[in-house]
């Protein structure tokens, strides 16, 4: 009974820490996503596990356009273990200036909210490992620097529990 205690306090205190992306409505410059990603962008990024280790690291190549207020992001992975992987997004901006996504290995809808510099993207990835498939939790930061440099924190979990951060930096020609 204490250990389920501890859980549910630890779990109540988490859901406390959560930040809102309307904290950054102020922060320069704005974010207009569908500006930012439009065209081709590159991006690097590592995955690092519970401890802090990377275990990855990976290039992504992205073609992305949008047509009618809907954007494709058509990603290209490149993993350090030598594997290819690819994942292509249908984004789609609704009436009230949030967006909502979907791709072949997402649970359900993504839910993403812009404010100033800054965009929450929240989802459940459906992550293939070692042969079997897990529904794990990110809740990824994006932050515009520039016209041409976005940094993106993800935070993966699974019943609240951290599994490991991917941190990602794209880049615009």
């Amino acid at each position: 009974m204490k250990l389920l205690a501890a859980i549910a306090f630890s779990l109540g205190l988490s859901a406390c820490a959560s930040t809102g992306v309307e904290q950054y409505r102020n922060e320069q410059p704005p974010l207009d996503l569908q500006q930012y990603l439009n065209g081709r962008l590159d991006a690097w990024g590592i995955f690092q596990g519970r401890s802090g280790e990377v275990k990855k690291r990976f290039h992504v190549v992205i073609d992305a356009h949008w047509e009618a207020g809907t954007g494709t992001l058509d990603e290209h992975f490149s993993w350090s273990d030598g594997t290819t992987t690819r994942r292509v997004w249908t984004l789609v901006r609704q009436p009230d200036g949030t967006y909502r996504g979907t791709a072949d290995d997402v649970v359900g809808t993504a839910i993403g909210t812009v404010a100033g510099n800054a965009l929450r993207w929240q989802y459940v990835l459906a992550l293939p490992v070692d042969g079997k498939v897990y529904n794990v939790n990110f809740d990824d930061w994006m932050f515009l620097m520039d016209d041409k440099v976005m940094i993106n924190r993800s935070y993966m979990s699974k019943w609240g529990f951290n599994l490991g951060e991917v941190t990602l930096s794209f880049m615009k020609p």
